[in-house]
């Protein structure tokens, strides 16, 4: 019996560009033009400090993930690991429970390949036991106890702590051309 290594990988801000339309939504709401850069080191709530319950209050919009782009060639490169590892989307779908139906549909629709059983709703990542998990959140990779991987978002672009991957490029690179498999 061959045991396959397994990776866990977050959606929001690995698979799901969740950054983009919270950023458009806030744009055209208050008539702003903030933009990706200026959100470096940041979260959009810590910009407009003021603002920040109507800025979270967009995500409980049970319709909000549903619609989220995909992050370039994340469907492609989560299809090869797949022939090799054990992969589970893990998203920490508690902290905004009206999410649940949009996740899980838009995962239906974006990574069909994988089985309703490797997509995990939860609150504390902690829980997750894998091998590797792919994130961009430090708080999730702090308490994880395999090989965290920080995904490059814009609020954690000056963290150091951990290995970073930029892109799925760098993550393909990462687990099949360097012989982790």
């Amino acid at each position: 019996m061959i045991i396959l290594k397994r990776i866990a990988i977050d959606m929001d801000e690995v698979i799901a560009d969740f950054q983009l339309k919270h950023l458009n939504l806030y744009n055209d709401n208050f008539d702003e033009s903030l933009t990706i850069e200026e959100l470096h080191g940041k979260r959009l709530w810590d910009l407009r400090p003021h603002l920040a319950k109507e800025i979270l209050a967009y995500v409980d919009d049970p319709t909000y993930f549903r619609d989220l782009r995909v992050i370039e060639e994340s469907q492609q490169v989560i299809r090869e690991l797949h022939q090799h590892y054990e992969i589970f989307i893990v998203t920490a779908a508690m902290e905004h429970p009206s999410s649940f139906t949009a996740k899980y549909e838009w995962l239906k629709e974006h990574f069909p390949f994988l089985s309703d059983n490797n997509f995990v709703f939860c609150g504390d990542k902690s829980i997750i036991l894998a091998d590797y998990l792919i994130d961009d959140s430090p708080k999730n990779l702090k308490q994880f106890l395999g090989q965290g991987l920080l995904f490059t978002a814009p609020h954690n672009i000056y963290e150091t702590e951990y290995v970073r991957v930029h892109n799925w490029k760098e993550v393909r690179e990462y687990f099949l051309n360097e012989g982790i498999v």
